[in-house]
């Protein structure tokens, strides 16, 4: 019973991604979803509370196993923590620009102020994954990588380090200003100027 429940589940969510897709989220309804997916609104309700519920579980986990790869990121290389870093960067950069995460955040900030979808997206998803960044920084900071006060405060640093020129930008629809790799770079060329323990020479690292 239980796998058929999970397939149920996981039915109703494919079937709400693709009309979340097709027509957004304003003009998607329970119905339109019930109907794709082949039964009754009653239905759906039985496994999602709401139109909001359900739009989140979509799309949390689409990007839960991309966010899963970028923190699997932190915890590989050779004990390098610039490299370590900077393959990090890459991929956030990459996965912050991709058409589904800036489609999730224009949704995300148009309905926060309507609700508590916005919210609830947040908390799922930026908001718990720098949580686990701060983590990281804690135990780096712990084995004397870092030079850390407060891992929260550092965290959202790099956060605000890595989507700088980059991220604003391609919300409202423009090209960037900046090389996205070389914005990568320089981002964590400053975080590190800032946390590293020591500085060596004019790029400042000595991990």
């Amino acid at each position: 019973m239980r796998v058929r429940t999970d397939e149920k589940r996981q039915a109703i969510m494919e079937a709400a991604e693709a009309v979340f897709r097709e027509v957004g989220y304003e003009r998607a309804s329970m119905s339109a979803i019930a109907a794709r997916v082949g039964g009754s609104k009653q239905t759906l309700y039985s496994y999602f509370q709401s139109k909001d519920d359900l739009f989140s579980a979509v799309m949390v986990e689409a990007m839960d196993e991309q966010a899963e790869l970028l923190l699997a990121l932190l915890h590989g290389g050779d004990g390098d923590l610039r490299a370590t870093l900077e393959a990090f960067a890459d991929a956030y950069v990459d996965f912050i620009l991709s058409p589904e995460v800036l489609t999730l955040t224009r949704v995300a900030v148009t309905e926060g102020g309507k609700g508590t979808l916005g919210a609830r997206l947040y908390e799922l998803g930026p908001l718990r994954g720098w949580a686990e960044m701060a983590a990281t920084l804690t135990r780096w900071a712990g084995e004397s990588r870092l030079r850390i006060d407060d891992p929260t405060f550092a965290a959202f640093h790099l956060k605000a380090l890595l989507e700088a020129g980059l991220f604003e930008p391609a919300l409202f629809g423009a090209p960037p200003p900046v090389d996205r790799r070389a914005a990568a770079r320089a981002a964590v060329a400053a975080f590190l100027r800032a946390y590293a323990p020591s500085v060596e020479g004019p790029e400042g690292l000595d991990p």
